[in-house]
């Protein structure tokens, strides 16, 4: 456990904060200050931390000062010193005394290292602010004096950037740098303290923090960042969220190389804008078709799959997905892997649909969309290469991240368990259906035949239910064809046969499925008896955002 002596001239906000929440275990085990009114004390007190008071005599020089605060300090154990609006300049009589000591600027040094960094930031005209937390280095002379231009020259051991906002003033800055960049980065540099992952090379004035590093290696799953910025540009506000009664807007990194909704041209610029269900719907269809090679399409739903085929031209390929579930389509998000012909593009406005992605479209395919006033027909230019690794959800207080699932999986991956062998268009409709599911929500059950689905089952808390739903979608909605011999994939273990039962009495014939189920003998042997070839993944594909 790293003890903290904290020294502040005020309030210590950031001492009570780094105190309240103990980052990387870290404990403030006492407070210092010059002031015996100082807030901080009674503040410190109420929370059990030792306080100490070394006044500012007038006939003292800064040495014998630090002298004194040395002293008061003796009695108690510190490994790090914790400087919070102390307003006195240290001098190597403390420093090469004292473990390491750090102090908080409120601005991204080396700019505006002044008294006044809100005021120099708002005059300087930058669009943003920060603080910086650094090792506090002596910034005297021989003779006791203050170096001005060496003053909050130390090590850097972590900033924060804080937008600055039209309309701000020195007072709405300075709240939201102190408040936000400074309560974010002082406990972050005092874990990585605590941590003992912080390396100061005094000489060449630089500090390095290992856990800040993350591998650049997909295959290094250690290689999650220890520190996640974003920084995007806000591209549009919306007229409202997933509810009219919420705001919202979308924002875009301009350094992503993905093709992507967010930076899809709007080609029929006379039509309304994107909602934010339609990005959300647009996104999913999108990532949705880019794990197929072959002639792709898919229909979103509520970010969930209508239907997906693939086929030998991009027109049956959306015939098939449409045929899956044509009255859970309507109204939904169509996209595809190749350019839009105009065969496919009668197909699209033959009902109601919100948008249409793909990378390109011919004359004739626009002049047909075009004809229908509300649908959006996005470009997202050449699908490319998949390169964000990383996929996020925000939390009140947080956000989750992840990286992507970008598992693939072929015939020969599949571990076949049952007696039966699954024939050789079941293993490639079982490939097909994994794919399709990793983009349904779980729990998710998908029927297919051949490369096209046949029902989906997606969102319930129960797995025997997503298999009925999965079903009742292939029996009622489906056109053309029908669960009877089709394959069903599941994102998840059967916990239990039951949903085996149910599948069979459905009609299918084969089962791709992770395994891993204390009950994976009484599950195997359920398909078993009703004939079913059953292959396992080794690994689930659960979507639960």
């Amino acid at each position: 456990m790293t003890r903290i002596a904290g020294m502040a001239g005020n309030r210590g906000r950031n001492l009570l904060n780094i105190a309240d929440r103990r980052p990387g275990g870290a404990e403030l085990g006492v407070v210092l200050t010059t002031g015996e009114d100082a807030p901080v004390l009674e503040a410190a007190a109420e929370r059990g931390i030792p306080t100490e008071v070394v006044p500012l005599a007038d006939d003292m020089t800064r040495r014998e000062h630090e002298e004194a605060v040395l002293e008061a300090l003796a009695d108690y154990e510190f490994e790090l010193v914790c400087l919070d609006g102390y307003m006195r300049i240290l001098s190597d009589a403390f420093l090469d005394e004292a473990p390491m000591t750090l102090n908080v600027h409120p601005s991204l040094l080396p700019s505006f290292p002044g008294t006044d960094a809100w005021g120099d930031a708002l005059e300087a005209g930058v669009s943003v602010a920060g603080c910086t937390v650094h090792v506090v280095t002596d910034a005297t002379d021989d003779e006791g004096d203050v170096v001005e231009s060496e003053v909050d020259g130390g090590p850097i051991v972590t900033q924060e950037p804080v937008p600055i906002y039209e309309g701000d003033d020195a007072e709405s800055l300075k709240e939201r740098v102190l408040y936000e960049g400074e309560f974010r980065a002082y406990p972050r540099a005092v874990k990585w303290v605590a941590e003992g992952v912080v390396t100061v090379d005094r000489e060449a004035g630089t500090a390095s923090v290992a856990a800040d590093v993350a591998s650049t290696d997909a295959d290094d799953h250690s290689g999650l960042p220890a520190r996640r910025l974003v920084s995007n540009d806000r591209v549009d506000t919306l007229r409202y969220g997933e509810n009219p009664h919420q705001d919202a807007a979308v924002y875009a990194d301009a350094t992503c190389d993905e093709a992507s909704v967010v930076h899809a041209e709007q080609l029929n610029e006379g039509a309304k804008g994107l909602s934010y269900n339609n990005y959300n719907d647009a996104d999913g269809a999108l990532n949705l078709i880019k794990e197929f090679d072959e002639p792709a399409a898919a229909v979103i739903k509520h970010t969930n799959p209508a239907g997906c085929a693939t086929a030998d031209s991009v027109a049956d390929a959306y015939e098939r997905a449409l045929s899956t579930d044509p009255m859970s389509a309507f109204g939904g998000i169509v996209a595809l892997n190749r350019e839009c012909d105009a065969d496919t593009a009668e197909q699209i406005i033959d009902s109601f649909k919100e948008v249409v992605v793909a990378p390109g479209y011919t004359d004739d395919a626009l002049e047909i969309l075009f004809e229908k006033d509300n649908l959006r027909v996005l470009d997202v230019d050449d699908l490319g290469e998949r390169t964000e690794r990383f996929t996020e959800k925000p939390l009140v207080g947080g956000r989750l991240v992840q990286e992507r699932d970008l598992q693939e999986i072929s015939a020969d991956d599949l571990e076949i368990v049952t007696d039966r062998e699954p024939t050789d268009a079941e293993l490639e409709s079982m490939v097909f259906a994994w794919q399709t599911l990793k983009h349904v929500k779980s729990n998710g059950i998908l029927f297919a035949d051949g490369t096209e689905t046949v029902g989906v089952g997606m969102g319930q808390v129960s797995r025997v239910d997503a298999v009925r739903l999965a079903a009742m979608k292939a029996d009622e909605h489906a056109e053309g064809k029908d669960a009877e011999g089709a394959v069903m994939a599941s994102d998840a273990f059967f916990p239990f046969p039951d949903g085996i039962r149910e599948a069979a009495e459905a009609g299918i014939e084969a089962v791709i499925q992770p395994g891993g189920s204390v009950n994976d003998d009484d599950v195997i042997e359920a398909a078993d008896e009703h004939g079913m070839a059953m292959a396992f993944t080794g690994s689930r594909s659960f979507r639960h955002d």
